[in-house]
């Protein structure tokens, strides 16, 4: 599953450095540098993580996390300057799940980020209903019965094949890296540099075919891969 992350603060440099590092890892990123634009974009996109400045004109931190409160559950990160005990008690307090100063290391950021997202989403803590078919130009994956439709036409695929799809196709745009790849269809811990992964794009695209002389997976160099959307 694809997930979107929102990241607040008023500094530009933050969020330049914050986004480098959860795109890197696949994650689709939406930015605003006040409490404003930050709600504004959580009315309009489908946000499942927020990462909130407490410190930000228009809606501080504490205001914005309230009115996230009152009408949306997802998780929530403040990531803020202001390290006494007394603010992060506030911080928790108001409905923050989990609280890191600056200056921060971006590892352990992302790593939290994983955290609360594997938490919220993968253990229970709110059910994410799993679509019947995924749907990209004129394929169609039946999770069901994991077969692949093309122009109604069936394609036989493996089922390290089919994970691979149910991937890319699970977010069209979004750059995978060989890390995230290689977990959902192998199911195992990414160690080294696998050519298996390649191997199996390559097939991937030999039965899928091209789109208008185009493949429908796209190399990004040094990142991953995605599907065009």
């Amino acid at each position: 599953m694809g997930f979107s992350i929102l990241v607040a603060d008023d500094e530009q440099g933050i969020l330049d450095f914050v986004t480098l590092y959860l795109e890197k890892d696949g994650y689709q990123v939406f930015t605003a540098a006040d409490g404003a634009a930050a709600w504004e974009c959580l009315q309009q996109e489908s946000i499942d993580l927020a990462i909130l400045d407490i410190m930000m004109p228009k809606m501080d931190g504490y205001q914005l996390i309230k009115a996230i409160r009152s009408e949306k559950n997802i998780p929530i990160i403040f990531l803020t300057a202001k390290d006494a005990s007394a603010d992060k008690v506030l911080g928790l307090g108001v409905g923050a799940d989990d609280y890191v100063t600056k200056p921060f290391d971006p590892l352990e950021l992302v790593a939290r980020v994983e955290a609360q997202l594997r938490r919220f989403y993968s253990l229970g803590a709110k059910e994410v209903a799993e679509p019947e078919t995924l749907s990209l130009h004129d394929l169609t994956l039946d999770l069901n019965q994991c077969l692949l439709y093309k122009n109604e036409e069936s394609l036989n695929l493996t089922s390290i094949e089919f994970k691979i799809l149910r991937l890319l196709m699970s977010s069209p745009g979004r750059v995978f890296t060989k890390k995230q790849i290689y977990e959902a269809a192998w199911e195992d811990t990414y160690i080294v540099d696998d050519n298996n992964i390649m191997v199996y794009i390559s097939r991937l695209r030999d039965k899928i075919g091209d789109r208008e002389g185009a493949s429908y997976i796209q190399t990004i160099r040094g990142l991953g891969y995605k599907m065009v959307p």
